[in-house]
């Protein structure tokens, strides 16, 4: 759980979020409904891949609210243990349990006046969506081993990179908890399907690095930046600012070259005609296995390698057959 006050985000002249992009068209369109939806107190669903910029828009819309004077809380669904998850969400007197030398306050109350983002909130068990549809309706908690309920005052915004629609049919998540948070729904396209937005945000990457390292490193050669266009970029704009960060740290001089690369990203093929005919998942399949063959099947390392999480990895292999996990 990370609890934190923001200051305001990067912004170019035209007011979008450097970290999340905005010169190409798909993005604008979901940058132009933010605006929308960011001053008014409304829950938000943001969709989209693992790596993609979801929290990046939920600190956006909590920046551009009437509540940015407020706490924004970030609480990781997939990473509750169901052992502590009510004394998480909703907090726990003193004595409520066996090391509970005091009173703790939970998710909910410390975004009190603020913003709550529930992030892989697909990813939370049954029991706990119970839990979490019971506070939104109520808009109180009543924390672990304590009689009283404190009125909670937040604004709800989460994320999932899960198809929420599907969990719903198959029985796999509650559909009043799905409504309820599908006020609003911003999707956030791939990194692949915008590549307008490449050069803006590995220049932003390349800007901070620089920055909080202390690099001289201003600028990418033509050479780097055109093998950053080559890479399909599985892991979003998450594994793009790790690439920078990673090229910044190598470079020797002010512009970073082709060898600053991760290789990966250095040994892209270009598109030649062939390439560009072939469909654009047979082509992410192709990476997909290389990376999994480069670690032996194992599809654990091989999604840390790509930097996208594990359940995503398996969801890309159902279209090929793949080497087993180990």
């Amino acid at each position: 759980m990370s609890h934190e006050r923001l200051d305001e985000p990067d912004t170019d002249e035209a007011g979008r979020g450097t970290d999340l992009g905005g010169q190409s068209p798909l993005m604008r369109q979901v940058m132009e409904l933010a605006a929308r939806v960011a001053p008014l107190d409304t829950t938000v669903l943001i969709t989209g891949e693992s790596g993609v910029g979801k929290e990046r828009l939920a600190r956006w819309l909590h920046n551009r609210s009437p509540r940015a004077r407020g706490p924004f809380v970030a609480v990781n669904g997939a990473a509750l243990a169901d052992s502590l998850i009510d004394s998480e969400l909703f907090g726990h007197a003193r004595g409520a349990f066996t090391g509970a030398i005091g009173d703790g306050v939970g998710v909910f109350e410390a975004a009190h006046r603020g913003t709550l983002f529930l992030d892989e909130i697909g990813e939370v068990s049954a029991a706990t969506q119970v839990k979490l549809l019971r506070v939104i309706q109520e808009r109180e908690v009543r924390r672990v081993g304590d009689a009283k309920t404190r009125p909670v005052d937040v604004r709800i915004l989460a994320a999932t990179n899960r198809d929420l629609v599907r969990d719903v049919a198959q029985g796999r998540f509650r559909g009043d908890l799905y409504y309820r948070l599908h006020v609003v729904d911003l999707h956030v396209p791939p990194l692949r399907e915008r590549p307008e937005d490449l050069r803006a945000l590995a220049n932003a990457f390349l800007m901070r690095a620089a920055a909080r390292l202390g690099r001289p490193v201003t600028a990418f050669s033509p050479e780097a930046f055109e093998r950053l266009q080559r890479y399909a970029w599985l892991g979003n704009i998450r594994e793009l600012e790790h690439a920078v960060e990673r090229a910044c740290v190598v470079a020797t001089g002010t512009l970073i070259r082709t060898d600053d690369l991760p290789p990966e990203v250095s040994q892209a093929r270009p598109a030649d005609s062939d390439d560009r005919a072939a469909p654009l998942r047979a082509r992410e399949r192709d990476h997909i296995l290389a990376v999994l063959a480069r670690h032996g099947g194992n599809r654990r390392r091989a999604a840390e390698e790509l930097r996208i999480s594990l359940s995503t990895l398996k969801r890309r292999l159902r279209w090929n057959r793949s080497p087993k996990a180990e």
